[in-house]
C-alpha cells in the first residue's frame, strides 16, 4: 500500500515538509484553479510536479505527484447539454498531458452540482476535536425552508419534515447563512462557490434527468475516454457519492456496490476503475466495505481511508467524521482485504501491485485548531490517522507472511 497525501498546492497551510514528516511516498494534486471542460497544460502540469519536489528551504523532497484528484467533470458532461462534446475532448486532452508527466492514476466523480456535502465542517465532540458531520434534519430544513425546492417536503419522511421545520425556526439569520456556506462550500482551491441562485439554476437544469439517463450520461462518457485512457497507459476511477443517497431531487449512480457493477461491466476495461473510499461508502449501511474490496479489487486504483460513525440505521441518515479506528467500518478487516488484493497483484506480475492509498479527513486535533487547515484536511487528524493505518499494515504484512 503506498502512503500519500492530498495536497491543494502551495495555498496550502500544510506544507510539503508537513507530508515529509507525516511520512508519505507521495502526493494526491490536481489544479484545482482550473475549471471543468478546460484543458490542463503540460506548463501547469509541469508546474505543480516542480512545487511539490522542494520543501520551504528549497531541498528536495524527493515526493511525486501520485494520483490526480480530481479532473473535474464538467455539468455539461453529465447532463449531455451544452459544450459537453468540447469538453470531452479536453478532458482527453489533459488525460494525455497528465500521461506524458508521468501521472497514471486520475480520479473524477460524477455527482451532479454538488461534491461532498456537509451541513457542519466544525463539530464539536465532546474531547474538544471537530469534524465535519451531515444532520439530515439540518439539511431538509435547507432543502425545503432556504432553498425552497418544489416538492421538497415530500423526499422526506412526515417525521423529519417536522423536525425540519422546528430545526428552521429556531435558526437565525447568521445560522442559514452559515448552513447555506458549509453546503455549497466547494474545494479549497476551487474557482468559485456557488450562491443560492446558482443552486436553483443548477437543480432546474436537471429537470427530467432520471438516475437511469445519468447513468448511460456516465457510462457515454467513460466509453468516449476510456479507450484514451487505455492507448496512455492509465487508470481511472470514480469516486463514490459523498453522502451515498440522493440529495435535493438529484440522481445519485455511484452509491453502491451494484451501481458500479453496472458501470465496470458496460466499460469493461481495467482502465475504467474504482476509488474505493470507505466514509462515502460506510456513510450507508448496506455497503459492506471489505466485501467491496474483495468485489472489485483488481479494478480499484485508488483507496481513501477514513472512517464515519452513522447517527441513525436509515439508508439516508446523518453521520459524522470519526476517528479512523472508531466509527462503522472495521479498518483492519478492510485492510485484511486491500493486502490480499496486493498479494494477488504481485503473484500475477501486475506493475500495479502497490495500491495508492490517503488517509482521507481527520479530526482536528491539538494546533489543527489555530492552523486554519481546509475543512476535512487538518494536519494533526490526518498524521493520526495515517499512523493508525501504518500501524495496522504493518501488523497485518507481519501477520500474512508468517
Amino acid at each position: 500500500m503506498r502512503q500519500t497525501w492530498r495536497w491543494f498546492g502551495p495555498q496550502d497551510t500544510v506544507s510539503v515538509d508537513d507530508m515529509l514528516q507525516a511520512g508519505v511516498e507521495g502526493v494526491v494534486t490536481a489544479l484545482h484553479h482550473r475549471k471543468p471542460g478546460e484543458v490542463w497544460s503540460p506548463e501547469e502540469i509541469a508546474q505543480r510536479q516542480r512545487e511539490l519536489a522542494v520543501m520551504t528551504d528549497g531541498t528536495p523532497s524527493g515526493l511525486s505527484w501520485d494520483v490526480v484528484e480530481s479532473l473535474f467533470v464538467s455539468e455539461d458532461i453529465k447532463k449531455q447539454k451544452g459544450d459537453w462534446r468540447e469538453h470531452i475532448a479536453s478532458y482527453k486532452s489533459s488525460m494525455a498531458h497528465l500521461a506524458d508527466a508521468g501521472i497514471a492514476v486520475i480520479c473524477y466523480n460524477f455527482m451532479p452540482v454538488l461534491d461532498w456535502t456537509r451541513t457542519d465542517l466544525a463539530h464539536r465532540l465532546k474531547n474538544g476535536a471537530t469534524c465535519m458531520r451531515f444532520d439530515m434534519a439540518e439539511f431538509a430544513a435547507f432543502d425545503i425552508h432556504i432553498l425552497a425546492r418544489k416538492g421538497a417536503a415530500e423526499d422526506y419522511e412526515a417525521s423529519l419534515v417536522e423536525d425540519a421545520r422546528t430545526r428552521h425556526g429556531a435558526m437565525t439569520e447568521a445560522d442559514r447563512k452559515r448552513l447555506m456556506a458549509n453546503l455549497v462550500t466547494g474545494l479549497p482551491g476551487a474557482p468559485s462557490h456557488m450562491t443560492l441562485d446558482d443552486v436553483k439554476a443548477h437543480l432546474a437544469e436537471y429537470d427530467g434527468i432520471s438516475p437511469d439517463r445519468l447513468r448511460q450520461n456516465l457510462i457515454d462518457f467513460l466509453s468516449e475516454i476510456v479507450p484514451a485512457a487505455e492507448t496512455l497507459g492509465l487508470r481511472l476511477c470514480c469516486h463514490p457519492d459523498d453522502p451515498p443517497f440522493p440529495l435535493l431531487g438529484l440522481p445519485r449512480v455511484m452509491s453502491t456496490g451494484d451501481d458500479y457493477a453496472k458501470v465496470l461491466d458496460a466499460v469493461n476495461s481495467p482502465a475504467n476503475g474504482v476509488t474505493l473510499c470507505s466514509g462515502s461508502f460506510g456513510a450507508r449501511p448496506d455497503n459492506d466495505l471489505p466485501g467491496l474490496m474483495d468485489r472489485f479489487g483488481p479494478r480499484v486504483h485508488f483507496i481513501h481511508l477514513r472512517n464515519v460513525k452513522r447517527e441513525s440505521g436509515a439508508i439516508a441518515g446523518s453521520f459524522h467524521e470519526a476517528a479512523h479506528l472508531e466509527g462503522d467500518t472495521d479498518m483492519v478487516d478492510l485492510m485484511a482485504s486491500i493486502l490480499r488484493e496486493e498479494r494477488r497483484r504481485q503473484t500475477d506480475g501486475r506493475s500495479d501491485a502497490s495500491i495508492p492509498f490517503r488517509p482521507d479527513h481527520g479530526q482536528n486535533l491539538l494546533d489543527d485548531h489555530r492552523r486554519k487547515t481546509a475543512p476535512g484536511y487538518p494536519a494533526i487528524g490526518r498524521l493520526r490517522g495515517l499512523a493508525e493505518l501504518r500501524g495496522i499494515m504493518a501488523a497485518l504484512t507481519k501477520t500474512m507472511a508468517a
